[in-house]
């Protein structure tokens, strides 16, 4: 009995050695990280490779729909909105779909970026992109199955396709002017209220200048488009820090009204607590 079991242990033992032993993966997984201009583009994939197999017509067959790789699909991933085809892309998450055929393979963008190979029930309203490129024949093999960023300049870059003897581009346009204008107005408009109220509550609780924490608490209110009850309660915390307390009264009491109006306990609280300690309620 006791033999059986030190058996059933060093088998046991021996299989759980081995479940763990790491080998590598058939189709290795490719991780790009690419920005172009100002946008930040993630690339991920798995690759597979030739093997002396006839790949396009053969291991992919023409006309039907591939994942683009291997395992799981291929997903790409945009920070800001870009334009594929004449087509809007909005920033995020998508996985691409091919159907590969002898003289052009249609593209096709997918919302639904988490699919193990290709979906069991495609889809048709989660294509957000369809684009058809041409395939250009090369004098030569590529192994693996490979995806990288070419000709890239501050709008504009090709996502390009190689596996065997062909090679695919898909042309992607890129909103840098855009971008970089609205931050050239953002910054030559001067600073904004949320820079003056950080700045502000930076130097009350940092103990620094409060006279300039005044003047940008100030700066701060004025331009906010909408009142808000926590710059009017920082306000009150910094004149009296000042030694200004009817200012600092009168906007603790400012602040106490939106506060209820916006149904804000925690500063009901505050506020009410501190014109207290002023000697108001």
């Amino acid at each position: 009995m006791k033999k059986l079991f030190l058996l059933s242990l060093a088998i046991v033992v021996s299989y759980g050695t081995y479940a763990q032993i790491e080998t590598p993966q058939p189709s290795p997984f490719q991780k790009i990280e690419q920005t172009v201009g100002l946008t930040k583009v993630t690339l991920e994939y798995s690759r597979p490779s030739m093997r002396g197999r006839t790949i396009f017509g053969g291991l992919v067959p023409y006309g039907e729909l591939w994942r683009t790789g291997a395992n799981e699909n291929t997903k790409i991933t945009f920070s800001d909105d870009v334009n594929i085809g004449g087509t809007e892309l909005k920033a995020g998450s998508y996985a691409i779909y091919t159907k590969p055929n002898v003289q052009n393979w249609e593209i096709y963008f997918y919302s639904d970026s988490d699919n193990w190979g290709t979906p069991q029930e495609w889809d048709e309203s989660k294509v957000v992109v369809t684009v058809k490129a041409q395939v250009d024949p090369m004098a030569f093999d590529i192994q693996s199955f490979t995806i990288a960023f070419s000709d890239i300049t501050n709008d504009s870059a090709n996502l390009r396709m190689l596996w065997e003897n062909v090679s695919i581009v898909v042309p992607i346009k890129f909103i840098t002017d855009k971008l970089v204008s609205a931050e050239i107005e953002r910054v030559m408009s001067g600073p904004s209220a949320n820079d003056y109220y950080a700045s502000a509550v930076y130097y009350l609780e940092s103990g620094k200048d409060i006279n300039k924490a005044q003047n940008w608490i100030d700066k701060a209110i004025e331009l906010r488009e909408e009142p808000a009850f926590w710059y009017h309660r920082q306000k009150s915390l910094i004149y009296a820090k000042a030694g200004n307390k009817k200012v600092a009264i009168n906007a603790a009491q400012t602040s106490l009204k939106l506060a209820k109006e916006a149904g804000n306990d925690d500063y009901i609280a505050l506020n009410t607590k501190s014109l207290k300690e002023w000697g108001v309620l």
